[in-house]
């Protein structure tokens, strides 16, 4: 089973948002890491670029897979996390910890388009 946080938000293409004021924090779920694999690379974007709710932002590859990363919310890229470049497993060791972009929100009521903890969990279990 994977692990579900109360308190962050989820799409339905499994990121999820870890949002602290008028930032968040966007990375993938342990569902999605489970489900990849051996994360070997993680592609980010650069910090200034915006990110659209619904559209690609990145790729995370796996020893199994490449999936694209899909922006749950819309925002400016204020940082992305350096550290993947050179142990992208991190995702594997803790999807949760190890965020891959920070952004300033651009409309927080996109939010209201995501799934809180049960109703993600339930999703899964479908």
């Amino acid at each position: 089973m994977a692990k579900v946080i109360e308190g962050l938000y989820y799409s339905e293409s499994h990121e999820y948002v870890r949002v602290e004021g008028d930032f968040g924090f966007i990375g993938i779920s342990d569902y999605a890491q489970n489900a990849l694999g051996n994360v070997v690379y993680v592609d980010m974007p650069e910090v200034d670029d915006e990110v659209t709710a619904g559209e690609e932002f990145g790729a995370v590859e796996s020893v199994k897979a490449a999936s694209d990363l899909i922006a749950p919310v819309s925002g400016t890229v204020v940082e992305v996390n350096e550290a993947l470049d050179d142990q992208p497993e991190l995702v594997n060791q803790d999807p949760y910890e190890n965020w891959i972009v920070k952004v300033e929100l651009a409309d927080k009521t996109e939010l209201d388009n995501l799934m809180e903890g049960k109703a993600y969990e339930a999703f899964c279990d479908k």
